[in-house]
C-alpha cells in the first residue's frame, strides 16, 4: 500500500471520530492539520507540502545547525526523491555530504541537493520538451544565477545559462535573441543599473523573472537601485523578486515551466 492510501486512511479515521461525536469540528481540523507535521525537536518538517503546492519543502540553511538540517533532510528523503537545501555554508556541505551519500554541492550558488537512492542531476544534463533561459548581465551575478539554474534543476527543468550579456555591449543581447525566444521563461540576473530586464522583455514572448543583485558601486546601496530600476520597468513581461533572491526566481520559473508541460495539448489536437 502506498503512503498516498495509509494517509487517506488516516484522514478517514479521524473523520469517523468526528462522526461518531468525539471531536467538534474544530478539533477535527486541528488533527488533520496535525497529522501532516512531523515535529522533529526544535523543527517541524512539512510533509504535505508537495502534495499542496507540487514540490517538497526546500530548506534555508543559513543560520541552522548542520543537525537540525539532517534532522529535516531525514524526515522528507522519506517520502520524496530529492530534497533542495539553499544558502549553504562550506562547514554545513562537509558535515551534510559525510552523512548522506547522494549529495551535489554548489560552492558558487550555495546549494546543496540531496537524493534519497541516486545522485542529484546537474543542471547541464537535465533533459525536457520546456527551456528556462538563466541570464546574467555580468559574471559578477554568476552566484544568484547558478542558485536560480540548480533550483530550476531540482524542479525537473532543462536550462540554458547565457552570462554576461549587459547592455553596455548591446549587441551581446541581440546575438542571443533567437535563442532566448525558444524559452518558456527566463530568469535574468542584474546589478549596476539593471536595465538588461527591460531590454530583454521587449525581444521575448515569455515571461521574464529579473532578480536585482548588490553588485555595484556605492549609489547601487546594495542592490536597492537595482530593485527599484527593475520595478520600474516599462516592460509589461517583467516582473520582480526580491535581492539576491537567485531561489525564489528559479522557483516560479520552474513554476511556470511546470504548469505548461501538464497542460500541453497532444500533438494533432
Amino acid at each position: 500500500m502506498n503512503e498516498t492510501n495509509l494517509e487517506l486512511q488516516a484522514i478517514e479515521a479521524l473523520l469517523a471520530r468526528y462522526q461518531a461525536g468525539e471531536w467538534d469540528a474544530l478539533e477535527l481540523g486541528q488533527r488533520i492539520l496535525h497529522a501532516s507535521i512531523e515535529s522533529r525537536g526544535n523543527v517541524t518538517p512539512d510533509t504535505d507540502r508537495a502534495r499542496r503546492t507540487g514540490f517538497p519543502e526546500v530548506i534555508y540553511a543559513s543560520g541552522k545547525s548542520p543537525a537540525s538540517i539532517m534532522s529535516v533532510l531525514e524526515t522528507l528523503l522519506v517520502k520524496h526523491e530529492e530534497i533542495l537545501v539553499t544558502r549553504v555554508s562550506p562547514e554545513q556541505a562537509r558535515v551534510i555530504s559525510d552523512a548522506f551519500s547522494w549529495t551535489r554541492w554548489n560552492h558558487s550558488a550555495r546549494t546543496l541537493r540531496v537524493g534519497q537512492s541516486a545522485m542529484p542531476i546537474a543542471p547541464e544534463e537535465r533533459m525536457g520538451d520546456r527551456t528556462v533561459g538563466v541570464v546574467t548581465a555580468g559574471t559578477t551575478d554568476e552566484a544568484v544565477a547558478l542558485e536560480a539554474r540548480e533550483t530550476l534543476a531540482w524542479m525537473g527543468c532543462r536550462t540554458v545559462l547565457i552570462q554576461d550579456i549587459g547592455v553596455a555591449g548591446p549587441y551581446r543581447l541581440l546575438a542571443r535573441v533567437p535563442e532566448l525566444r525558444e524559452c518558456v521563461a527566463i530568469v535574468c540576473v542584474a546589478g549596476m543599473e539593471a536595465t538588461l530586464p527591460t531590454a530583454l522583455g521587449g525581444h521575448v514572448a515569455c515571461p521574464v523573472i529579473a532578480v536585482p543583485t548588490s553588485v555595484g558601486y556605492g549609489a547601487s546601496l546594495g542592490g536597492i537601485a537595482a530593485l527599484l530600476s527593475m520595478l520600474n520597468s516599462c516592460a509589461a513581461n517583467v516582473t520582480v523578486v526580491n535581492i539576491d533572491a537567485g531561489f525564489k526566481a528559479g522557483y516560479i520559473a520552474g513554476l511556470i515551466a511546470t504548469q505548461l508541460r501538464l497542460t500541453r495539448v497532444p500533438d494533432g489536437h
